[in-house]
């Protein structure tokens, strides 16, 4: 008892002081994270926007592989980009391997069909109800893809925030890909499981708080916007 109340006090005041290693590998977290939704989000809107406005052969299969895709185990996502950033790989030349950048690959991957999915379904909600109007002004298809991406931007911006959720509570891929290099590839999941294994609780307990915050704060954005939509739709 006196060995947990000793890491929960060791954790409050890493977090009160903004302990340096503490912040250190916060921040690379919410970089790796940021930079993959940013990525998924500027490639997989688009496509879900498109698949829902769109009809072409195979349609329906890309719709129901980005749903199937949204339940994409990290560690198989992880092993493929191993394979293809390793020495032996196609794109072991670039050295990326055990980088910040391998990381990002990896939840980009892992995010893309989440956001790409919600974007579709939201898309199609707003493809139905506007699809008369948009057609009448001969709108080309670049601007109707922009159009409800536009229009559509709360309930996409929930897709979003669930991509990121995603992204920062991953661990298998990023382990992986990373490596858990210390002041290099290490972020909170990681750190978590590392530090928990060594028997320092105190710092995996301080990176558990920020994660649950995180958590917290992108569950309420999420309802939030949810909420908003509904309202607005309502009205």
């Amino acid at each position: 008892m006196n060995e947990f109340s000793d890491a929960f006090s060791l954790a409050m005041r890493m977090v009160v002081d903004l302990d340096p290693a503490l912040i250190e590998i916060v921040a690379r977290s919410l970089f790796v994270s940021l930079v993959a939704v940013c990525v998924a989000s500027l490639i997989g809107l688009p496509v879900g926007a498109a698949v829902a406005i769109f009809s072409f052969p195979g349609r329906r299969v890309i719709a129901v592989t980005l749903n199937a895709l949204m339940g994409l185990p990290p560690v198989v996502v992880g092993l493929l980009v191993y394979l293809l950033l390793s020495r032996a790989g196609p794109f072991g030349v670039l050295g990326l391997l055990f980088t910040p950048t391998a990381m990002v690959i990896a939840q980009t991957l892992l995010v893309l069909p989440i956001v790409a999915s919600l974007a579709r379904q939201a898309s199609e909600t707003l493809w139905d109800e506007y699809a008369g109007q948009l057609r009448s002004f001969g709108a080309s298809r670049l601007r109707l893809i922009s159009t409800i991406l536009w229009d559509g931007r709360v309930p996409l911006a929930t897709a979003i925030l669930a991509g990121f959720g995603r992204a920062s509570a991953e661990v298998g891929a990023v382990m992986i890909v990373g490596g858990n290099i210390d002041h290099v590839t290490r972020v909170m999941t990681t750190s978590i499981a590392l530090e928990t294994s060594k028997g320092d609780l105190g710092l995996a307990l301080a990176l558990g708080f920020i994660l649950i915050t995180m958590s917290l704060a992108i569950s309420t954005g999420t309802y939030a916007l949810s909420s908003a939509f509904q309202t607005k739709t309502a009205l």
